[in-house]
């Protein structure tokens, strides 16, 4: 039951960030270009680099709304989006400790990045975890069975 649970929570926060990244981080930077873009002037231009990155994440985002079917199926993937989150994250606020100018960062992408990235080791992990209580559990019942 709280493995089901569990599973259910990942799969509702895979689907969360997966739309997030295809749409909502596109809508933050038109929005609140100070937090989210790393570009000064109109948000309608968009450079070159952030086209990247939105594509970049819209892509992600897709793959985790796939994942999202069969969380434990895509560990690898969801571990990639953590850690590449957590770096992300560390890079940006470096870059707007040393950039006055880019420091409405510490307030948007920074720590979106790394509450993503907190909410889904967590959900992995206790996952994770009861799935392997599970499988030894049952292990263990039907070696006692057995004998």
């Amino acid at each position: 039951m709280v493995q089901a649970n569990l599973i259910k929570s990942l799969r509702v926060a895979l689907m969360a960030v997966g739309v997030i990244f295809i749409v909502g981080i596109y809508s933050l930077v038109m929005v609140w270009p100070s937090g989210w873009s790393w570009h000064s002037g109109q948000s309608h231009h968009l450079p070159h680099y952030l086209q990247m990155i939105l594509g970049v994440y819209a892509t992600l985002g897709v793959f985790l709304l796939i994942a999202s079917r069969n969380p434990l199926a895509n560990l690898s993937l969801i571990w990639f989006t953590v850690w590449s989150s957590v770096v992300h994250a560390g890079i940006m606020a470096a870059q707007a400790l040393t950039n006055p100018e880019q420091m409405g960062h510490l307030w948007g992408d920074v720590p979106a990045l790394l509450i993503v990235a907190a909410v889904l080791a967590l959900l992995t992990s206790r996952t994770a975890a009861a799935q392997r209580a599970v499988r030894d559990f049952s292990k263990t019942a039907t070696a006692t069975l057995g004998r």
